[in-house]
């Protein structure tokens, strides 16, 4: 069985769905590409908008999930953090 997601990995699977997905996406489709229940996406969205790497935006009579510049630094690092790691074998 594989082990649970950490916090940061489930993070890092929000931003990186949104970035796939051109910068924006509706929420549901995050939820199903993030593999998130409701109320696990909501609580995330609230924070990462807190923390000013996602925003909402509306267009419309839709609902959208964008990632930020400070969002696109994150995942970077976050990326070049997990190479780090892999490269001695952790």
């Amino acid at each position: 069985m594989p082990a649970r997601r950490s916090r940061i990995d489930i993070i890092s699977d929000i931003l990186d769905a949104i970035q796939k997905k051109g910068g924006k996406i509706k929420p549901t489709h995050l939820m199903y590409k993030a593999n998130l229940s409701h109320k696990l996406m909501t609580s995330y969205l609230e924070e990462l908008i807190e923390k000013e790497l996602i925003k909402e935006i509306q267009e419309k009579a839709n609902r959208y999930i964008t990632i930020t510049d400070n969002g696109h630094i994150f995942l970077e690092k976050f990326r070049q953090m997990n190479e780090f790691k892999e490269s001695f074998g952790l």
